[in-house]
């Protein structure tokens, strides 16, 4: 209403003044002619006005509506133009400018869009529309490069100043250009696909390289023509079944772990370009056409969810048994076990973490069992490092044939193996195993150790139970082991009653971290006698942790947590630099010098400098090198002989004193002596505490004292209580004691008193 506002207020205006001017003319005759004239200009006037006023409305209106139309045309995501057939009227919108170059204001211009489109280009566009058809027609674009388009062009209706309605056409196009090339390269791809495929079978027929593929969801596995060929198969696929049963035993759960791989590439909806990307490679052994078992080399990927179009996973399949031949030798001297001739630790660590790594993706599972032979030191001992190498490979065959369903075996170190079993949903499976394995090792030994009766233990452990790599799995299932209270046969899961003592374990070192900060560890010092002359000969250094309210806390506690967390190294070298030390002051003080002994772990000595330290030592307190001994034990020393060896000899070169500790409880006892640069030998206590009663304890104890003299080695028995032991050792030919018949480990005052009486019972003697 607001619109006519100004016309209807003329027009009222105009209607008031007539009848006014009607009323005087009435009332007063002689102005009529003069009223007349009035009344004649003011509708002239009031005419004009309305004029006007109608002149400005119409241009308002079309203004609007072309800003109307232009509004709509900019929100078309297409090109589109609005058109009047002789082109007196062309609205065209950005998309069309951008398309091709030119501005709006450019296309205004009826020249330059004859130049745009071609001169029939919407002649045909009200047939077209009548047919329902799109045209296609190349635009020239500004600088004159063509674009093919597609138009589609349809009548519009818009009011007319006259209000009436006049029709326009709207033609709105689509760029084909993309379209164009993207159908030109799919020939072109098509063409080389063809060729690329043709080239492909001649290279599959020609080499001796099959395919094996595998979708998600699917049972079988596709084998191509050569692959058949190899395996001597027809059908053109195979099940998983059928397929795992051409593995070789060993080779089983790497079967296994592809079929992880399946399941892990099922679950996932998408995969990151990187591992769309990355190549996998195994190997394995399969059943050929040959009926024998030939290694072959899998080259595969695994293809994103969203790649319908290829197997989930596939790849080619190499026959690569003569390159494992000519590697044997490499392969046997990294992964083979020289004894038994199984795999050992090094490959079974290999196998268990890619194993590890599968069950995690996959959620397939499997059990870890750790087996020992019970008191394996005394076939060694009794029946000679041969007898001991053989009992071992006979062991190691037991092991290997309890791997029916599938797994894998390997000696792990010393008399210890290891197995890896996939998890079938049966807890009863790994003591089944194990049990298994007792009773055929029992009835071997029945036939030939039956003298010795020998057994073994284990400890086993579910892999998702473990931890967070394979190393801690292993380590589980070696710590339940470890929790055998030396019953013979026994068999350890680990569970939450081991858990709490890890637990524990754990609670230990972090109290251990702050005594160790605090000061609490301290050393205690035990007498070495010498069995002829009774003389204090020297002194083991032993640690002790003494806590702020007057607690010992025994090192049988501590000193494995100390091992397993690497704080080892930190007491080492207090204990080292300390013992050092005090009896440098003690010489210092005019007591007679005597032998200080320290112990050295396997951490010490194969993952640290040793000989550096002790040199660091020495110069540090001043102590001639011939007052240090250091001991290790026999099974440390012949975890690796030949770093063993150097290490020792480097130790030795210093002019520092070497001891083999705990002789006789290890794994090869006497055959070593005479290839490590020892200069003492200490019995283990085991021999020593029942040398009173027992005869063959007795025999024992004297070949080795025998042998040791033969080499200039001297001798030194530990864990002497009483005096008939002692006088035994005597008569045997032991140099030197130690044991609570001779004095307990003492601090340091308490020691400094028993120096302070033996020196003075030597003078008395030798006065």
């Amino acid at each position: 209403m607001r619109k006519y506002s100004k016309i209807i207020v003329i027009i009222a205006s105009y209607a008031a003044f007539a009848l006014t001017a009607l009323n005087i003319a009435l009332r007063i005759p002689a102005y009529t002619n003069v009223i007349m004239s009035c009344f004649a200009a003011a509708a002239a006037a009031s005419a004009a006005i309305l004029a006007f006023f109608i002149i400005n409305f119409e241009r308002e209106r079309a203004r609007k509506e072309r800003e109307n139309i232009s509004r709509i045309m900019q929100s078309i995501n297409a090109m589109a133009i609005l058109w009047d057939a002789d082109f007196r009227y062309v609205e065209v919108n950005s998309c069309l400018t951008n398309a091709i170059g030119y501005t709006s204001q450019d296309l205004s211009d009826i020249k330059t869009l004859k130049k745009v489109l071609p001169s029939d280009a919407f002649a045909p566009s009200l047939q077209a529309v009548v047919n329902n058809r799109d045209e296609e027609f190349y635009v020239t674009a500004k600088g004159g490069a063509k674009v093919c388009t597609i138009w589609n062009t349809s009548i519009v209706s818009v009011s007319s100043s006259r209000k009436r309605s006049r029709y326009l056409m709207l033609s709105i196009g689509l760029d084909l250009s993309e379209s164009i090339r993207m159908k030109e390269d799919l020939i072109k791809y098509s063409k080389e696909l063809a060729e690329s495929e043709t080239r492909y079978s001649l290279s599959m027929e020609l080499s001796e390289i099959g395919l094996l593929l595998k979708a998600s969801g699917s049972s079988s596995y596709y084998v191509s023509q050569q692959l058949r060929n190899m395996l001597g198969i027809n059908s053109e696929y195979i099940s998983d079944g059928v397929l795992r049963a051409r593995f070789h035993p060993s080779d089983v759960m790497t079967f296994d772990a592809l079929g992880g791989a399946m399941v892990n590439c099922a679950a996932q909806d998408a995969q990151d370009e990187e591992s769309a990307r990355t190549v996998h490679c195994t190997e394995f052994r399969l059943l050929s056409a040959d009926n024998t078992y030939h290694w072959y080399q899998f080259r595969y990927k695994i293809n994103p969810a969203e790649t319908k179009l290829l197997a989930d996973i596939g790849g080619a399949i190499l026959d690569i048994t003569q390159n494992k031949e000519k590697d044997s030798l490499i392969e046997k001297m990294a992964y083979i076990d020289d004894v038994t001739q199984i795999y050992n630790r090094n490959k079974f660590m290999q196998i268990g973490q890619e194993t590890f790594e599968c069950s995690r993706d996959s959620g397939i599972t499997y059990w870890v069992i750790v087996l020992d032979i019970d008191n394996f030191h005394i076939i060694n001992d009794t029946c000679g490092y041969t007898n001991g190498n053989k009992l071992l490979n006979e062991f190691g065959k037991v092991v290997q044939d309890s791997l029916t369903s599938g797994g894998f075996g390997a000696r792990i170190g010393g008399d210890n193996f290891a197995l890896l079993i996939r998890d079938i949903g049966d807890e009863s499976l790994p003591v089944n195993i194990i049990r298994t394995i007792q009773d055929k090792f029992k009835t071997m030994c029945a036939d030939n150790f039956s003298s010795q009766g020998m057994t073994c233990s284990a400890g086993y452990c579910k892999m998702s139970d473990g931890g967070e790599d394979f190393a801690k799995v292993l380590d589980h299932a070696e710590f339940s082991l470890s929790m055998s209270d030396g019953t013979k046969n026994d068999i350890i899961r680990y569970d939450n009653a081991v858990h709490d003592k890890i637990i524990k374990s754990a609670a230990i070192e972090n109290e251990l971290v702050k005594a160790i900060e605090n000061h609490e560890l301290v050393l205690y010092y035990q007498p070495k006698i010498h069995l002829g002359n009774g003389t204090l000969i020297g002194m083991e250094a032993l640690i002790r942790w003494v806590r702020p309210d007057g607690t010992v806390v025994p090192p049988s506690e501590f000193i494995p947590v100390a091992e397993s967390s690497l704080l080892i190294t930190k007491i080492s070298d207090f204990v080292l630099y300390e013992a050092c030390r005090q009896n440098k002051a003690w010489q210092d003080m005019g007591l007679p010098p005597i032998t200080v002994s320290i112990n050295l772990t396997a951490v010490d000595f194969y993952q640290t400098d040793v000989k550096e330290s002790i040199i660091k030592a020495l110069d540090a307190t001043g102590l001639d090198p011939q007052w240090l001994d250091v001991e290790l034990t026999e099974s440390l020393a012949l975890k690796d002989i030949d770093h063993a060896i150097q290490q020792m000899q480097e130790i030795r070169d210093l002019g520092v004193k070497l001891s083999m500790d705990d002789f006789g409880t290890g794994y090869s006892s006497l055959s070593y002596i005479q290839v490590l640069p020892i200069t003492l030998l200490k019995l283990d206590r085991s021999f020593i505490m029942y040398l009173e009663e027992d005869e063959i304890s007795r025999e024992i104890v004297s070949a080795v004292i025998r042998i040791a003299k033969s080499k200039k080695i001297e001798t030194i028995a530990e864990g002497i209580e009483t005096i008939g032991q002692a006088d035994i050792l005597k008569e045997a030919g032991c140099d030197h004691a130690q044991g609570y018949f001779y004095g307990k480990p003492m601090p340091k005052d308490k020691f400094e008193e028993f120096m302070q009486m033996k020196a003075r019972e030597s003078a008395s003697v030798n006065a």
